[in-house]
C-alpha cells in the first residue's frame, strides 16, 4: 500500500524526520546538512510516493538520505579538488595586476556557480577530476548521452565566459 493522501505522508514524515536527521546527523556532524538532506529525502519520498509501499517508505528515506550524504561528500571534494587545482602564480606584485586576477577569479567562479547543478557537476568531474564520460555517467547513474548533454550545457556557459574576458 502506498501512501494514498497528504495526512497520511504529514503522519509519516512527523514520526520518521528526527530518525532521518539523526541519522545523516551521525554521519555529517553538520545539523544544519543533516536538515537539508533529510527534507529532500522526504521530498524525493514525496515524488515516488505512488510508486514505494508504505512499508518499504522508512528504508527508502535512509537509503535515499545516505546517498544523499555521499553525493554532498563528492560534490564538496570536486569542489576543494577544483579551487586547489587554480593556482596561479603571484610572481609580479603589480597591484594591477592582483586586482585583475582577483576579478578573474570571481568571474570564474560565479561562471562555474552560473552552470545548472548537472552540468556544472559533470564540468567539474570530466575537467578538474579528469574522469571520462563513461565514469561520470557511472558514478552519477546516468546514460553517457545525458552526461554529453550536461558537458554540451557547461561549455555553452563558459564560451560565453570566455567571450567576456
Amino acid at each position: 500500500m502506498s501512501f494514498l493522501n497528504e495526512a497520511n505522508f504529514k503522519s509519516f514524515y512527523e514520526d520518521h524526520f528526527s530518525g532521518v536527521r539523526a541519522y545523516l546527523w551521525s554521519k555529517s556532524g553538520d545539523m544544519d546538512l543533516a536538515e537539508d538532506l533529510a527534507q529532500e529525502a522526504f521530498v524525493r519520498l514525496w515524488h515516488h510516493k505512488n510508486k514505494i509501499e508504505i512499508t518499504k517508505a522508512k528504508s527508502f528515506l535512509f537509503t535515499v538520505g545516505g546517498n544523499l550524504f555521499l553525493d554532498h561528500v563528492r560534490h564538496e571534494k570536486v569542489k576543494k579538488n577544483y579551487s586547489s587545482s587554480i593556482q596561479f602564480q603571484q610572481d609580479n606584485n603589480d597591484p594591477l595586476y592582483l586586482i585583475e586576477l582577483d576579478e578573474f577569479k570571481i568571474k570564474l567562479d560565479k561562471t562555474i556557480e552560473s552552470m545548472p547543478e548537472g552540468a556544472r557537476e559533470v564540468f567539474l568531474l570530466h575537467r578538474i577530476e579528469k574522469m571520462t564520460y563513461i565514469q561520470i555517467a557511472d558514478s552519477l547513474g546516468l546514460s553517457v548521452k545525458a552526461i554529453e548533454k550536461r558537458m554540451q550545457k557547461a561549455l555553452e556557459v563558459f564560451a560565453v565566459f570566455k567571450k567576456s574576458i
